[in-house]
Order: C-alpha cells, then structure tokens, then sequence
C-alpha cells in the first residue's frame, strides 16, 4: 500500500516539475518577444521624433501625373435663329433669318502619346470648334486639331499641330482591377481655373442609365468634378488613368459628389480605333435579346435566373454564322460571366472587328462554348438606322454644313417605306415636325417622344426645300 502511494507521489511531483519547468521557458520567450517589440517601436517613436520631415501626402504621385493633364480651350461659331412673331414665320418658312454667334468651351485632356502627341479628352469639349488650343502644365501653349471622335461614347483624339519636346504621357491601368473604395484623384481644369487635384474614393462601379446609345460602364467617385474637369483624368494612388472624367449629377450646377469617369480600359480600345481608323468600329453579334429573369426562368424550366436570353438571331449575322440559336442563353464572354445587357453591350463593343471570342451559352440547360469571330456589320460612330416602321429602308448620318449640324440619308432601299413616303439619297433634313433637328439622338428623341401620329419633315433636296409627310 505504501509503496504504491510512495509510486503515486513520485508521479505527480515529476509532473508537476515538468509543467513548472515548461511554464517557466514559455514566460523567458513571452519576455524576450515582449523586449524586442518594445525596443522595436520605441526604437520606430525615436526615429519619427527625430526625423522631423516626414509626412503622408500625395504630392510625390502627382508631381509626376499634373504634367500630363492639360487644358483645354475652345473657340466655335454657334448658328443662332432670330425670335420672329408667329405670325410672321409663314412668310420666311424654313428660311428664317439666322445669325452666327462666337462661343468659347474649357475642358481638360490627357496625354496618351507623348512622341505622336495625342490626347484623349471627351467629344463635347471639342465638338463642333474651330479652334483648339492646349495649355500645358508648364504654361506652354499650343495648337491642336481632331483626329477622330466617337459621339456614342462621349471620347476624342485631338493632336498637337506640332509636337512639342519634354511631354509626358501618363501610364494607363488596368480598370478590371479597381474596387470600390480605392482611393482616387481626379485631375482637371474646374470653370478654367487652372489645374486642380481632387481627392475621394471610388463609389461604385459599374453604373449604366446615363448614355443609352454608348457603353455604359461608369466608375463613380465622390471626387470633386466640375465644368471643365470633362476629358481630365482619374488616377489611383500609384498615378496610373482608370478613367476619363465625363458627367456629373449636379441637381442647381454644382458638384454634390457624384461623378462618373469612363474606364481606362474603354478608353484604350476606343482611342486605338479613333487613332487607327479615324472612327470607331461597331461590331455586332446580330441578335435580339432580353435579360433573363425569375419569371423566364420559370417558364421555360432553366436552372439558372441571370444571363441573356435570345429572342431571335439575324440572318447573315455572326451569331447565325456560328449556329448561336434563338432560346439559348448567353452566359460569358471570354470567360467572364454576363449577368446583364449592358455587360454584354460593353463585351461587344470594345472588342475589334474580326476578333474572335469565346461565347459561353446554355442550350437545353446544357453549357457549351462558341467561338465567333465578329463582323463590323453595323454602322459608323455618326450613322445609323432609324428603327422606326416608317422611316424603314432609309439610313441616315450626321453631317456638318456651313457650320451647321444636319442629318442626311446616306442610303435608301428603293421601294422600301421610307422611299414611298418621299426620302432620297442625300436628302438633307432640318426639321421634324417644325423642331429643328441637329443630330441624330435628337431626331430619334423627336421621332420616339411624339403623341402626333402624323409627322412632317422638312428637307433640303438640291438646293429647294421638300415637305414630307407621313405616318408614325
């Protein structure tokens, strides 16, 4: 019995010895490491307190950037109608006196191209001038002209007439990579001022509803943007565009925030074609679509609730041609997921004509993949078909005349239903439904907006004036 005690005891005091000797080592570390991080931080308090020159600004990173953001000046005669009686208007017809009026723009640019000297800005800081001149940061001064716009997306390349020396490009970034809450700096020339720097952080991403006929993609930052910050850019911390500053929401004409910036990665694409082409290219799956929901999802027993459903695919169409097929469903393109039309939009416009891309499509709830190869099947930047019934067969264009914005038919199919109603080649409207009509978004706003059902255009044929009528 004793022994066995005797046994036990020596059991538990060994024990006890051990927990004692290893809480013992676990406190000489636990001090060890509490020296060194101590010292560490005493030692990183000393040499801030010493070093009285330290500070956190962004001032190193826009040294760098400011001299590749410049200012834009603008000068344009501008058509002005005089203010005749109503009762008058019978006698002038559509030959209402006119007076041209001098107008002045700001904006901002960024150079892109320091040894071609191009420069990226937004179309309406140069559309419509005949004068542009570039400040740089340096104080410089110089001429520029417009090598191509892209009206649809709100971009332009304007260029010096002649290249100076020591121009500084900026680097562009990746804008796939940005996430909401980075912090931003948005670089312009607010109501001509001079260059200014904001501060702010992204916002959100992805924001559509602001410009229906161009990719819809828009980065929002709270970075203070107004007039005259158009075309100027939006850098990261490191320096780099993400973006072209574009659109503000100002509610009574001032910044309350909200401002939104075109990608960096839209803006390589669509300034490669503008530098290359003159235009932008429009590329076409050729199919009809919708976004799909629960409700469609539902009645045709899918498994999934996001993608685009196809409601009918064009004949001649790329998509025909590679046997995409009416109630397939668009997944990805190039891997990346499609949950909405404008993602789909922004996939096939800033891809070049006659670039392949890998389709993801479910068909019968099975996933497959498609490579189509895409055809510029539609029209250029300022042209384009009237999707109204009545104007059917007629394709019309932007054109600038005298300094004036008409539109004109560029094409009519013989024996379409906008050649019966009285429409020509080259056939150049100025009125609809006695508005005057500028451009084409403004034609189709006309055209979509009347509660007339009787419409009546007013057109210029070699040199006489014709009046149209027909049926909305």
């Amino acid at each position: 019995m004793y022994l066995i005690y005797n046994n036990f005891s020596k059991f538990i005091i060994n024990n006890q010895l051990k927990f004692y000797m290893k809480l013992n080592l676990l406190l000489k570390i636990l001090l060890i490491i509490s020296n060194i991080f101590s010292t560490s931080i005493i030692h990183s308090y000393n040499n801030h307190k010493d070093n009285k020159n330290i500070t956190f600004s962004l001032a190193p990173m826009l040294e760098k950037v400011i001299p590749s953001v410049v200012n834009i000046y603008t000068e344009g005669v501008k058509e002005k109608q005089y203010n005749i009686p109503k009762e008058f208007k019978y006698f002038f017809g559509p030959n209402i006196p006119k007076d041209n009026k001098l107008f002045e723009g700001i904006g901002s640019g960024v150079i892109i191209d320091s040894n071609k000297g191009y420069i990226i800005t937004n179309n309406h800081v140069v559309k419509n001038v005949n004068k542009i001149k570039i400040r740089l940061n340096d104080g410089r001064e110089f001429n520029a002209k417009l090598i191509g716009n892209d009206n649809r997306n709100d971009i332009a390349i304007i260029k010096f007439v002649n290249v100076p020396k020591n121009l500084v490009e900026i680097k562009i970034a990746n804008s796939d990579l940005i996430r909401v809450g980075d912090f931003v700096v948005a670089i312009g020339n607010p109501f001509g001022l001079g260059q200014t720097a904001t501060s702010g952080i992204i916002s959100a991403l992805g924001r559509s509803g602001l410009n229906s006929n161009g990719l819809e993609n828009f980065i929002q930052t709270d970075a203070s943007i107004n007039k005259g910050n158009s075309g100027g850019a939006l850098v990261n911390i490191n320096g780099e565009l993400i973006g072209i500053n574009t659109a503000i929401i100002a509610p009574n004409g001032g910044n309350i925030g909200i401002g939104f910036a075109i990608p960096s990665n839209i803006i390589k694409n669509l300034s490669y074609q503008i530098i290359k082409f003159g235009e932008v290219k429009r590329n076409q799956l050729g199919i009809k679509c919708i976004e799909l929901n629960p409700d469609i999802s539902k009645a045709f027993n899918l498994s999934i609730s996001k993608g685009i459903f196809i409601s009918e695919v064009m004949y001649g169409s790329p998509a025909y041609k590679y046997d995409i097929k009416p109630g397939d469903i668009i997944l990805s393109i190039n891997d990346k997921e499609i949950n909405n039309f404008s993602e789909l939009k922004l996939k096939i416009g800033i891809s070049l004509p006659g670039e392949n891309l890998k389709v993801g499509i479910l068909r019968n709830n099975i996933t497959k993949y498609i490579y189509v190869k895409l055809d510029n099947l539609s029209l250029s930047d300022n042209e384009e078909k009237i999707l109204i019934s009545s104007l059917k067969g007629a394709t019309f264009k932007n054109i600038v005349k005298d300094n004036i914005n008409y539109i004109q038919v560029s094409d009519i199919i013989k024996g379409s239903i906008a050649y019966l109603i009285g429409l020509r080649k080259n056939d150049i409207i100025i009125e609809l439904n006695k508005n005057k009509v500028y451009d084409l978004n403004q034609f189709k706003k006309i055209l979509i907006n009347s509660k007339n059902k009787l419409m009546s255009l007013s057109v210029i044929r070699n040199n006489s004036n014709v009046f149209l009528i027909f049926r909305k």
